[in-house]
């Protein structure tokens, strides 16, 4: 008979400040273990950016043959605020996969040799990267809106501080960042909370904590970059407002008006009958390939806004309209029915989504490093389901009406509308 997974996230800190989290389920019979660390590309300098995703690179690089022997999937990933490495295997893997993890944060060969012979490859996958034009607009979209701000830096870097990166500035960025208070040890699937953290007293019992300085929120400014090549067959445009700090009240409320707003694709079988209102005037209208309402939150501060993908590059000006329009109407007339509906299709992208291992250790992992804690799915639906219209509306008044918002536009752009125009609307009094 099949044993369902205990509630609740056990965690347990150790003495030098490492936390251990897990979500147990036996029956899973596959285990994922991952250490999530609390540091990313806002971490890093103007002289230095693309360290933590170098480092990343180089760690995994040393640790894959040894992986290779214990059988199973070795990740990782770096993002602006966390790096995470996991490791999914069988569940009697379980102590293998910890002994990598840990010789990954802490004994990663690092010196100038290494260095130089890796630079290529990470260059290589930087250059890689800018054919992938949604990143790329998104990398611009954080860059105009946190001007001068860490976290508006790419995270693969550039490739001027790349080439002049060293081992010194790799190894000072380890010993400054992976400290024990900053990493979180997650276990999901076929895992024994106690003996994870058994594992962890004696594989990262010595890893020292290091200081957290306290970083200031970033300011948003309102601007407008426009990366005009009328050669590309689509335009890729992207609006947004600052947003809410990851997992905060106000974040659950971007999130229902997100849902509001929808995503469409007219490649869809249902593309004529999708619920949100901008989908109906977009394919009635052919305004549009394809659009994406967006929410990002990270510690201090997020992203909300709407990424559109189109061929109809004459009628970009109609699709800000429209978009602008049903942002305004958020703050005014949205309805119950709209704001219900969306909260199941909310508690739905939340919660399907974390049927593997891996996906359960990511998200616990991303919760406790950015808000401390973990909420479970019952909680996550209690946040949901306290939204009301009320909230939408003044949650939208707040974050929407009259606010300063960076748009960036990529490939054919020359119809996307003025930005004071774009910036106008946003106090838009006809709706």
């Amino acid at each position: 008979m099949a044993t369902a997974a205990q509630q609740g996230t056990r965690i347990t800190t150790l003495s030098n400040g490492l936390t251990v989290a897990t979500e147990e389920n036996p029956s899973a019979g596959a285990a994922t273990v991952g250490v999530f660390i609390g540091a990313g590309s806002r971490n890093e300098s103007a002289q230095n950016n693309g360290v933590a995703s170098f480092f990343e690179h180089l760690a995994l690089q040393g640790q894959a043959s040894k992986f290779e022997k214990v059988g199973g999937i070795l990740t990782a990933q770096t993002g602006r605020e966390q790096t995470a490495f996991a490791a999914k295997t069988l569940g009697a893997n379980v102590s293998d996969s910890v002994q990598v993890l840990a010789d990954l944060v802490q004994n990663t060969k690092i010196d100038a040799a290494t260095v130089d012979s890796q630079r290529a490859a990470v260059l290589e996958q930087q250059q890689a990267a800018e054919s992938n034009y949604d990143a790329v607009v998104f990398d611009h979209l954080h860059a105009t809106a946190f001007q001068g701000e860490a976290l508006g830096r790419p995270v693969a870097g550039i490739k001027e501080t790349v080439e002049s990166l060293t081992a010194e500035d790799l190894i000072a960025f380890q010993k400054q960042n992976y400290g024990a208070n900053r990493l979180v040890l997650v276990g999901s699937g076929d895992v024994e909370h106690d003996a994870l953290v058994r594992l962890a007293e004696k594989s990262f019992g010595g890893l020292q904590a290091v200081g957290v300085a306290k970083a200031e929120k970033p300011i948003f400014t309102g601007s407008e970059v426009r990366l005009r090549d009328d050669v590309l067959p689509q335009a890729r445009i992207a609006l947004a407002v600052e947003g809410a700090p990851f997992f905060s009240p106000d974040y659950f409320n971007l999130l229902v008006m997100q849902s509001i707003m929808g995503t469409w694709d007219k490649t869809l079988g249902g593309a004529a009958n999708l619920s949100s209102k901008l989908s109906t005037i977009v394919h009635d209208n052919h305004l549009a390939n394809s659009f994406t309402a967006f929410t990002k939150g990270y510690k201090d501060t997020g992203l909300w806004g709407m990424y559109v993908v189109t061929e109809n590059k004459d009628q970009i000006d109609d699709f800000v309209h429209f978009t602008q329009k049903e942002w305004v109407r958020l703050s005014t007339s949205v309805t119950a029915g709209e704001v219900e509906r969306a909260k199941q299709q909310v508690k739905a992208s939340l919660l399907l989504g974390l049927e593997s291992t891996c996906a359960v250790a990511q998200d616990i992992g991303s919760q406790i490093l950015l808000t401390g804690k973990h909420l479970n799915a019952d909680q996550v639906r209690e946040a949901v389901n306290k939204v009301t219209v009320g909230d939408v509306r003044n949650t939208a008044y707040k974050y929407l009406w009259d606010q300063e918002l960076a748009v960036v536009g990529q490939g054919p752009v020359e119809c996307l509308t003025d930005y004071l125009r774009v910036r106008g609307n946003m106090a838009y009094n006809r709706f």
